[in-house]
């Protein structure tokens, strides 16, 4: 899975986050391609982000940077900042940014 951004690694980490827990990456639903980050999307793709809808909860939208698996939107939201397939940990501050990514 090819993960866009700044810098990112193989952990999806980017310039703009990388602590041990930055490890989720986000599928854009203006482009349909991941992202690191709200930032890397917009210093690369060149358009206004799209947030996804209440009712697209379903959509595999998340990437796990640890174990690579995809995650709907509603089960990162529900996840509590644990992969619910490998258990690596994920930054509880993304939830400050989940209104940017998602209607609410």
């Amino acid at each position: 899975m090819t993960v866009h951004g700044v810098s990112v690694n193989d952990r999806t980490q980017c310039a703009h986050y990388r602590s041990d827990r930055d490890i989720v990456a986000i599928r854009f639903k203006c482009c349909n391609t991941f992202y690191a980050c709200i930032h890397c999307h917009e210093e690369i793709a060149g358009h206004e982000p799209a947030r996804w809808e209440r009712d697209e909860r379903e959509i595999p939208a998340i990437l796990c940077g640890s174990c690579s698996s995809t995650l709907s939107i509603a089960e990162y939201l529900a996840c509590k900042n644990t992969c619910p397939r490998c258990s690596a940990q994920f930054n509880p501050g993304c939830a400050k940014h989940h209104h940017l990514y998602f209607e609410f």
